[in-house]
């Protein structure tokens, strides 16, 4: 009992350092992409802080399983490095004595990954998509800046301007290219005015003096219209369309599209990916004492990122019907247990050899 309870704490030391230093990796990661559409004026600077949070709560899905896995090989592989693993073993306990605690430990914190995958994820995602839409939905003339184009509705709209003053000023010598799938749509105009929002939301923007141009994509022909006064309402973007990601899991059970069993497979198969990799980490932190605690940790981190790209291969397998959804994603967790035993089959203290 008092081995169990060191051998945890061993663990669970690294753990910490190791958590924080990966979110504060992917939280500056996303940070960097969020700053960069706030200064281009695609989201609001206040939404960014909350985006960031909504990314680190999504991402709990595999910051935790990565978490105990490098801690267990760190934890176990100065162990080794100090003859602690030694001594261990001439006392009779061996490779098999270190597993059960390892496996009692990874079951509480593969039920906070699965509940990380199977209900957080899909709220996070759920979230911030209302902010993105919202973002790309609300044009507001205040996000302009003078020689700098704005995406709006993710590429539907683009706007460019010379000048630009506030809502009641407007822009000067105003560019805008709409994107109305098979016809294009663009106007030039010395002003531009941003209207009221109506009470669903739609802004009209007026312009004066300009040129509208109208053109099928790939086909000759077009039509060219002067005005000196004109008015454009902006159709608000529809935030209510279904998103897999951001889909309640009971959505997801018992759906017959095969992008809903893919998603459901993912976050399924969190928990068991959680006990998969921290039972690999114990043969795994195997070393000589003269190597150090880190020998094993450029090999664990490089098993760790295939076994990861092979789930995002497999998934998109399932979602183009190239696999059947019963066989589904679950090949890659029966490779990383089939690696596991391998690697607990060389240490030769678990499954023995004739």
């Amino acid at each position: 009992m008092i081995l169990k309870r060191y051998i945890i704490s061993e663990i669970l030391k690294p753990a910490a350092a190791i958590l924080i230093v990966l979110v504060i990796i992917f939280a500056s990661y996303c940070a960097v992409t969020y700053l960069a559409q706030a200064v281009a004026g695609s989201l609001p600077p206040g939404t960014v802080g909350l985006l960031i949070l909504l990314r680190i709560g999504m991402a709990l899905e595999i910051l935790l399983p990565t978490t105990f896995y490098l801690s267990v090989i760190i934890a176990l592989g100065r162990l080794y490095k100090d003859s602690e693993m030694t001594a261990l073993s001439a006392c009779g306990v061996g490779i098999v004595g270190v597993l059960k605690p390892v496996f009692m430990l990874s079951l509480p914190l593969a039920v906070l990954a699965g509940c990380a995958s199977l209900y957080i994820r899909p709220e996070a995602y759920e979230k911030i998509y209302q902010i993105q839409d919202q973002a790309q939905a609300q044009f507001d003339i205040s996000r302009l800046e003078a020689d700098h184009f704005l995406d709006v509705q993710k590429g539907k709209y683009v706007f460019f301007a010379e000048e630009v003053g506030g809502k009641r000023e407007g822009a000067r010598q105003v560019f805008i290219r709409i994107d109305g799938g098979a016809n294009r749509q663009v106007i030039q105009a010395q002003e531009m005015i941003q209207g009221e929002a109506g009470r669903d939301g739609q802004r009209t923007l007026y312009f004066r003096e300009g040129m509208l141009y109208e053109f099928p994509v790939g086909d000759p022909g077009g039509k060219i219209t002067r005005f000196t006064q004109a008015e454009y309402p902006m159709p608000t973007e529809d935030t209510t369309r279904y998103r897999r990601k951001a889909a309640s899991t009971l959505q997801l059970i018992g759906s017959p599209r095969l992008e809903d069993i893919a998603e459901l497979q993912w976050r399924l198969s969190t928990p068991l990916s959680t006990v998969l990799l921290a039972l690999l980490g114990v043969p795994l932190s195997k070393s000589n004492p003269r190597r150090g605690k880190y020998a094993k940790l450029g090999l664990a981190i490089l098993i760790f990122a295939i076994y990861y790209q092979m789930f995002v291969i497999a998934k998109t397998w399932v979602e183009k019907s190239l696999v059947p959804p019963l066989i589904g994603i679950w090949w890659v967790p029966l490779l990383l247990a089939l690696l596991a035993v391998f690697f607990l089959w060389r240490t030769g203290e678990v499954f023995y050899r004739k």
